[in-house]
């Protein structure tokens, strides 16, 4: 019987290029296995004047 497990994995940073980056870096050591979705959302808050940015993804596939 195989074992086809959904699994998760997040991702959080400051700057849309490192959210690719990492993202891209992921999904080049899961080749071969099928990714259902692909989430992404960004926030935005405002700090003492400044605008901080939290790029996020989230990757469901099965492993």
């Amino acid at each position: 019987m195989v074992n086809n497990m959904y699994k998760v994995k997040v991702f959080d940073e400051s700057h849309e290029r490192d959210l690719e980056t990492k993202v891209n870096s992921f999904l080049s050591t899961i080749e071969g296995k099928e990714v259902i979705d692909i989430k992404y959302e960004v926030a935005i808050t405002m700090f003492s004047n400044e605008q901080i940015y939290c790029f996020s993804a989230m990757i469901l596939y099965k492993d």
